[in-house]
């Protein structure tokens, strides 16, 4: 499959098939994360790997709305940073969580990222916090999201070239 294929193939899926991820294809995931380039290759995202049905139920309930399917999920992986490392940690997660999310489409796996970072409880309560607990982050390292990650309970057509938004390409100049 070309990149271009993937890219297009790759989308979200919040309904995931029976079954377990295979040890194999999650070590390729990691494999995936760990690769991604970083800021001055400082290499300060850490990863969770989530696989206990009851912590990732948990992991379902931490935010109001987006992240109830976790609970589905055959694994989640948490994408940390370490702030006080290196202040592109945002950008560093973000590119391995889709890194990730690219190599389980290759892998033939379903995923979908769940935004930690800035999201709530109803009462206040920052989701950051909620995952931190539930799986002892320390409070050095920052939360930006989860990925779910399962098998493909269904098949979802590929984006298409006439759904591009070129109007959001200005050459040269806005």
């Amino acid at each position: 499959m070309s990149f271009l294929q993937l890219i297009a193939s790759r989308r979200s899926s919040r309904i995931f098939g029976e079954g377990e991820i295979d040890s194999s294809k999650v070590t390729q995931l990691l494999r995936a994360a760990l690769m991604s380039p970083t800021s001055r290759n400082l290499r300060s995202w850490h990863f969770v790997m989530v696989e206990q049905k009851e912590d990732l139920q948990k992991l379902a309930d931490a935010k109001e709305q987006g992240s109830a399917f976790l609970a589905d999920a055959a694994l989640a992986i948490v994408v940390l940073g370490d702030s006080t490392m290196n202040d592109c940690w945002v950008e560093d997660g973000a590119i391995a969580a889709f890194a990730i999310q690219l190599q389980a489409e290759d892998l033939g796996l379903a995923s979908c990222w769940v935004q930690i970072r800035g999201r709530y409880l109803s009462d206040g309560t920052k989701a950051a916090d909620v995952v931190r607990g539930i799986l002892d982050i320390p409070e050095s390292m920052e939360v930006l999201c989860v990925i779910a990650l399962g098998n493909k309970a269904q098949e979802k057509e590929p984006h298409d070239e006439e759904s591009l938004k070129w109007e959001n390409v200005h050459p040269d100049k806005f």
